[in-house]
This record gives C-alpha cells, sequence and structure tokens, in this order.
C-alpha cells in the first residue's frame, strides 16, 4: 500500500537540491522562514482558486466561463485579506488580476474546459479540477531490499500536485499555475533534453564542476513525477494509451503587463511552457515508448534516497551554497554552518 510508504514532496526536493539543511530546517522541523514572496504567492492561489471553480463547473462556452469566473474572482477578492498601503494599491493589484484572468481565459481557457468536460464523459469517476489535484510517483530506493520495514524503507512516495488535467487529443496534459517562469532559466528556450539541458543537469550533480541549478533540476525532477502521475491516473481511469504531458502558465509575471495610467486600463499577455519535451530523453522513449528520462529518474532516486536517510550535512557542495543559496535564505540566523562560516577570530 502507498499510504503506508514515507512521503515527499517535489517542492521539498527542489529545497533539498537549494541546500540539505534548508530542508531539514523548513521539512523536519518545520520552521517558518521570512517569505517575501508570500503577497504574490497568495494572489496567485487566489487565481488558481477563481479559474479552478470556473472549471470545475462545467461551463465550456467562453461568454459563461467568463462571467462564472469573474463572479468568482470578485467574491473571493471581497474576502482577500493581503495589507495594501492604500485602496489605490488595492484596486490596482485587482485591475491586474482580472487583466491575468482575462488573458487566460482567452489563450487557455474554452480549449482546456472543454478538454476537462471530454475527459469527464470518458471517465465519469475521475476528478480532473483541483486546486491541488493530487498527483504521486512510486519510486525504488537506491540499494534498498525488497519489504524492508518503515524505518528503513525499500521505496517512497513523492507528491506533485496539478490544477486541473484535462484532454488535448490523444494526450493527457497536467498544468499547473505558477507565480513566473523565471525559475525554470535554460528550460525555456531549449526544446530538447539533449545538448545544453542535459549537460547542465549533469553539471550540478559533478561536485567539481561550478554549476549549481537547483530550480532547473527541480523543474525536471517535477516533471519526472508528474508524467508518472499522470500515466498512474490514466491507468487508473482506463482512459487507454494516451500520451502525458506537463504544463506550466504563469499568474503573476509582470514582463507581460501594460499599465496605462491616463486611461487607468491594464492589459496582459499569458505564455505557457510544456515541460514534456525538454525532459524526454529520446534514447528512453525508444527503450520504453513513454515519455521518461532515465538519467532524470536515477538522480531523482538518488536524492530520494538521501533525504530518506536523513542526509543534511552540505558541506559536501558548501561553496556553491554558501554563494547561491546562503544570501537569498530565510534560516541563515539559526544555521551554524553559515554562522561557522561567518564569524571569525583572529589568532
Amino acid at each position: 500500500m502507498t499510504d503506508d510508504l514515507p512521503t515527499l514532496t517535489a517542492d521539498g526536493l527542489e529545497t533539498y537540491l537549494h541546500c540539505p539543511r534548508r530542508y531539514e530546517f523548513a521539512q523536519v522541523h518545520d520552521l517558518e522562514d521570512s517569505d517575501d514572496e508570500r503577497p504574490t504567492r497568495g494572489r496567485v492561489d487566489l487565481l488558481r482558486t477563481v479559474i479552478c471553480d470556473a472549471l470545475r463547473r462545467g461551463k465550456t462556452e467562453p461568454r459563461a466561463l467568463e462571467a462564472t469566473a469573474s463572479d468568482r474572482l470578485s467574491e473571493l477578492w471581497r474576502g482577500h485579506d493581503e495589507r495594501f498601503h492604500s485602496r489605490a494599491q488595492r484596486r490596482h493589484e485587482l485591475a491586474i488580476l482580472e487583466a491575468t484572468l482575462e488573458a487566460y481565459l482567452d489563450r487557455f481557457g474554452a480549449d482546456h474546459a472543454a478538454g476537462i468536460d471530454r475527459l469527464e464523459e470518458a471517465a465519469p469517476d475521475g476528478e480532473f479540477v483541483g486546486p491541488e489535484l493530487p498527483l504521486a510517483s512510486t519510486r525504488s530506493l537506491p540499494g534498498a531490499t525488497e519489504g524492508e520495514t518503515n524505518s528503513n524503507p525499500d521505496r517512497v512516495r513523492i507528491d506533485a500536485p496539478v490544477d486541473y488535467v484535462y484532454g488535448d487529443g490523444a494526450a493527457l496534459v497536467g498544468v499547473r499555475f505558477v507565480p513566473t517562469l523565471a525559475p525554470l532559466g535554460l528550460l525555456r528556450y531549449r526544446s530538447e533534453w539533449e545538448g545544453d539541458v542535459a549537460g547542465l543537469f549533469v553539471d550540478h550533480f559533478d561536485p567539481d564542476a561550478e554549476a549549481f541549478e537547483p530550480r532547473v533540476v527541480g523543474a525536471l525532477f517535477e516533471t519526472a513525477v508528474v508524467l508518472d502521475g499522470l500515466r498512474n491516473l490514466r491507468d487508473d481511469l482506463d482512459l487507454g494509451d494516451r500520451t502525458c504531458r506537463y504544463v506550466r502558465i504563469p499568474l503573476a509575471d509582470r514582463s507581460g503587463t501594460a499599465v496605462n495610467w491616463v486611461q487607468n486600463t491594464v492589459e496582459t499577455t499569458l505564455e505557457s511552457i510544456d515541460l514534456t519535451d525538454v525532459y524526454i530523453d529520446h534514447h528512453t522513449y525508444g527503450m520504453t515508448h513513454e515519455h521518461r528520462n532515465e538519467t532524470v529518474d536515477s538522480r531523482l532516486d538518488d536524492v530520494a534516497g538521501d533525504v530518506i536517510a536523513g542526509s543534511f550535512d552540505p558541506s559536501a557542495r558548501w561553496d556553491q551554497i554558501e554563494r547561491h543559496a546562503c544570501p537569498n535564505c530565510g534560516y541563515t540566523v539559526c544555521c551554524q554552518d553559515y554562522l561557522s562560516t561567518e564569524v571569525r577570530f583572529d589568532g
């Protein structure tokens, strides 16, 4: 039973990639850090709920979907308790949310709603709309012996929720809303695994290399988990041999936002990114005929094994961690690894 397995999350693994000690503080000891991005994440969560609620109500006609979503946004915004410095700022942030919602509906809304409707017809018992729709991948831990005890498990469950799943022809597509696509780095500008992406991934785990890309590696780990979770969902619901894909859509990326302060209007555009193609290793795909990547999957199992084993000592990669992770870490005030490098005594 997977319910008996230790459970990790894809987001937690990315935290571990940034710094094992940060993971220990956040996930093991459940300590909160200072979070400057909390207001942005709160607005993304609000829009996520608005869109999912509208999709769940089964409206596929564009005007009906827009009316449902707009009413839900107005309702939730009245109860939104974020602190603003003025009423003008609150009105401005609402205008940005309204423009973002409109951009989503124009580009994705009707097509994705129709895709959800088709899945619900094919699998009436299926759940396809979240938010936080649970998907999971069960992984075998390296070096483990089958049947080991809970204190020394041979498998682990990794969760990576999406916000909804829709059908696109012969594909089953998982969609997750995120604040921006900026953390994806190189993945935004490459369309395949072979070459730059593969090299960057391998270099991140090379102690002699300068590369330190926890967000890129974390996104590839998450893609592996989501695709495996989608395959499990597909098989559980007898949805045939559909291929599985994973898409992220940003809801707080201001780079595509234009504000006309004279006319008091806001316009924005949205781009999405399909992480499937940049994840697929064509050699593995040729062997399995599934969207997999043996290199990523193997490293994912290794990192999950390290977390389960309680390997939180960051010293092996401390130079890169101190340079890249520590400046933005909210745990430095209680981190002995960091403090010991900051406190110096002249002998």
